[in-house]
């Protein structure tokens, strides 16, 4: 009787892209009621809006390079790419903001590259990077949180104004009593105020932190399901917020007046989004494990320089990109042992 043979990788029950990315929307739902609870109903629209857009742009790409449309579709990977600008822009941006931000990704940072798999930056990280240096005045309009005026009878604005401020029935001038810093610029621009006189005087630092801190939470929950579904390993989120969490440290304890602590930084901003949905991105991220700490490691760090002394208040979209940039460099240097070969195979050298 003959043996049937079959070539490594011996794996049973693998885990698709569409089921993948399956993971990641249903991961992310913390995450969005708990922006949607304190930011009010902009957030669940620019989602919507942009899923709608990416559908839209890669059906129309797939038909231009005369792809199945319907298969391609169907992998989810275009609803993940919008879920993530969705989430990274200002609940009240308009409809035209999220318009190029959303082609910029579908069409430009991934399909130019040759589709799924082949695109060597984040596409969300790319629009929302492109967005951020061409926008502005529009990519800081954020919402303020409902509970730093809740003392005021302040109320979120509801569903139908936020959908009318969005798509251009109501003048962008009516919406800023409901627009305030987020605490990461709050804090950047505190003048000559000390760390601990800015979070006292402050209201966005001394009442509104709370509102990031539960977002936070939320990613962070999200996170820990997919590490539990096994989407991806723990080096690359854990090194990231680890190095953040260290180096953040060290400057906080040399001049605790001029820098934050560290939990500041791991809770406000897009930290928890950027280290569980963002920076594992198995496309454009390092490969091997050890690699991964290194890639991890090194967006942590440069999230905290460009914070701290970089033009931008919150740093994950371009410490992403830049480390997208150095991966490949990593990968070479960091290939694990082939199983049968004494020691791995680095470097730029060939065999002899």
């Amino acid at each position: 009787m003959a043996l049937i043979r079959s070539s490594s990788p011996h794996l049973h029950n693998a885990g698709s892209t569409p089921k993948i990315m399956r993971l990641l929307l249903i991961a992310a739902l913390p995450g969005i009621a708990a922006m949607t609870f304190f930011f009010g109903w902009g957030t669940l629209i620019q989602i919507g809006w942009a899923m709608l857009l990416a559908l839209g742009f890669e059906a129309a790409v797939m038909k231009l390079r005369r792809r199945p449309v319907a298969f391609y579709l169907r992998d989810s990977s275009a609803l993940v790419t919008a879920l993530l600008l969705g989430l990274a822009l200002p609940p009240f941006s308009p409809w035209w903001l999220t318009l190029v931000g959303v082609f910029v990704a579908i069409v430009i940072a991934k399909h130019l590259y040759g589709g799924l798999g082949n695109n060597p930056f984040n596409p969300a990280m790319v629009a929302y990077a492109l967005l951020l240096v061409s926008f502005p005045v529009d990519m800081t309009r954020w919402t303020a949180p409902f509970v730093l005026h809740a003392d005021d009878g302040w109320q979120v604005l509801g569903l139908i104004d936020t959908f009318k401020v969005i798509f251009g029935a109501l003048d962008h001038s009516a919406i800023d009593a409901f627009t305030s810093a987020t605490p990461l610029d709050e804090l950047r621009h505190r003048g000559g105020l000390t760390t601990e006189e800015a979070f006292r005087e402050s209201r966005v630092l001394a009442d509104g932190v709370g509102a990031w801190h539960a977002v936070a939470a939320a990613y962070f929950m999200g996170g820990v399901f997919l590490l539990y579904r096994k989407v991806f390993t723990w080096h690359t989120p854990l090194a990231m917020l680890g190095s953040l969490a260290a180096i953040s440290t060290l400057f906080y304890l040399f001049a605790p007046d001029n820098f934050a602590d560290p939990f500041f930084h791991l809770t406000m901003g897009a930290t928890m989004l950027g280290a569980f949905f963002i920076a594992t991105d198995p496309v454009t991220a390092a490969t091997s494990n050890r690699g991964k700490l290194y890639y991890g490691a090194g967006i942590g760090v440069l999230v905290y320089v460009i914070r701290t002394w970089g033009s931008y208040p919150d740093a994950v979209a371009f410490a992403v990109l830049l480390m997208n940039l150095a991966a490949p460099f990593i990968d070479q240097y960091t290939q694990p042992r082939t199983y049968g070969h004494a020691k791995p195979k680095r470097g730029l050298k060939e065999d002899a």
